[in-house]
């Protein structure tokens, strides 16, 4: 399979975005553009693709280049990056992975639960009030830890509104996402075989994406939901 890297062309285009972030610049290098545009959409999808020889992956999408700027005081018109997103089928399946692309050593993977609805947050939190110990041993695997370190994101201060903030899970339960993520070095990026490193990481996740579902189609008597 081709595109198993991003070339560094992709990386030396972005930088000089960075310093020309404007239309009249972007558009007199459009074609430049297009054609590392055209070969990042192929990298995506040969993730995509690699992706769904384990597990199950319906929704693809790489973002576009442009901005919205209408309630952002910072007002460039194109962002510096690529990035592109991968959903698992629902509703049997929770959970997704995304995939950044920048210059200076600020790529990175980013997985599982970004912005939880309400209902879905609730019954994570009270499955960790429940019980803890399950996701404890997932997160606290040697291996699993080697490839994803610690939980990232947003957290209340306390606790949520109807939970102890004694409670011993309360480290869990006062999270309002459930991420994890793992950057990357321009060096690796555009090495071959980048591909199969991020397909492999994305694959060591499956432990927490597996329990993550059960829970959430599931009740706290684990009866099925679907």
């Amino acid at each position: 399979m081709a595109d198993l890297h991003f070339s560094k062309d992709t990386l030396e285009f972005f930088k000089k975005l960075e310093k020309n972030n404007d239309r009249d610049w972007f558009n007199a290098h459009k074609k430049e553009f297009k054609s590392i545009e055209a070969e990042a959409k192929q990298t995506y999808k040969n993730l995509y693709e690699t992706l769904n020889t384990h597990d199950n992956v319906d929704q693809f999408k790489m973002f576009r280049i442009y901005r919205d700027v209408r309630f952002s005081k910072n007002k460039a018109p194109y962002k510096t990056h690529f990035g592109g997103s991968f959903g698992r089928k629902k509703p049997e399946l929770r959970g997704g992975y995304y995939l950044h692309i920048q210059p200076n050593n600020e790529s990175f993977i980013a997985t599982g639960f970004w912005e939880p609805n309400k209902d879905d947050l609730l019954r994570i939190r009270r499955e960790f009030e429940q019980d803890a110990t399950e996701i404890r041993n997932i997160i606290n695997d040697k291996k699993f830890k080697s490839v994803w370190g610690e939980f990232v994101g947003d957290e209340l201060k306390t606790a949520p509104r109807d939970f102890d903030k004694t409670h011993p899970a309360i480290d869990l339960i006062k999270k309002k996402q459930y991420i994890f993520t793992k950057k990357y070095t321009d060096k690796e990026v555009t090495s071959d075989g980048f591909i199969n490193e991020v397909n492999s990481s994305f694959k060591a996740i499956r432990p927490f994406f597996d329990y993550m579902s059960d829970v959430l189609t599931t009740n706290l008597n684990g009866e099925s939901l679907l």
